[in-house]
């Protein structure tokens, strides 16, 4: 996790993270895959709300900049989006955990798209703390695979086309895409966050986009 400035911001999003990830601790405990159903369902919303956002703010002011963030943060959301694809394939996730989905959805989406309009740094930088916490979640659960305490079993085929796998991949090596994917993610959030202060010069700073967008699958 990256060490940031102290400031109210900051503490506003990195006390949301620990709440969020004591939730998630509390629901689901060391069950990584049905972990990750409902976290990555809410993990897509971040991405299409602040793309939206920036799309409706270029119209408002007429000004060209704003693509490549719109394209990083839409390719965020069907990226994540995608995760969970792979993780439905390997959880199976049952009744309840689909209307906790559903409901997960529905408030978060409405809480990050007002927190969005009116705190837009504080909801990067909130966002690069879940992506942080992720990575660490990820790690826990590879962890729990290489120590044969999870079967490692054969990766979804979804996931094997999505990165371009060996036919052979097993789960492991799908956690190892995933994480690297969330890294990024946290990467591409703390720089926007970092970066907000120029937003009025749109894209003050273009990520390395890689070829996450260009994926086109499912």
């Amino acid at each position: 996790m990256q060490k940031q400035k102290k400031s109210f911001s900051n503490f506003f999003a990195l006390s949301m993270t620990k709440f969020f990830r004591f939730i998630a601790d509390t629901f689901f405990a060391k069950r990584y895959g049905h972990r990750a159903v409902v976290l990555e369902t809410i993990a897509g919303v971040p991405g299409m709300v602040a793309g939206m956002l920036i799309h409706l703010r270029s119209l408002r002011k007429m000004k060209t900049g704003y693509g490549p963030k719109i394209r990083e943060m839409l390719a965020e959301a069907e990226n994540e989006r995608m995760h969970l694809m792979f993780f439905i394939e390997i959880a199976k996730p049952n009744i309840f955990e689909r209307l906790l989905v559903i409901a997960a959805q529905g408030i978060f989406m409405t809480f990050y798209t007002m927190m969005y309009i009116f705190f837009p740094q504080t909801s990067h930088r909130m966002i690069g703390y879940f992506e942080d916490e992720a990575v660490k979640s990820y790690t826990e659960y590879l962890e729990l695979v290489e120590n044969g305490k999870v079967e490692n079993i054969k990766a979804p085929k979804i996931a094997i086309q999505y990165y371009s796998l060996s036919p052979k991949a097993k789960l492991s090596d799908l956690i190892k895409c995933v994480r690297a994917d969330e890294m990024h993610h946290a990467e591409v959030n703390h720089s926007y966050a970092d970066d907000f202060t120029n937003e009025d010069s749109p894209s003050s700073r273009t990520s390395n986009l890689r070829s996450i967008e260009k994926r086109k699958i499912a």
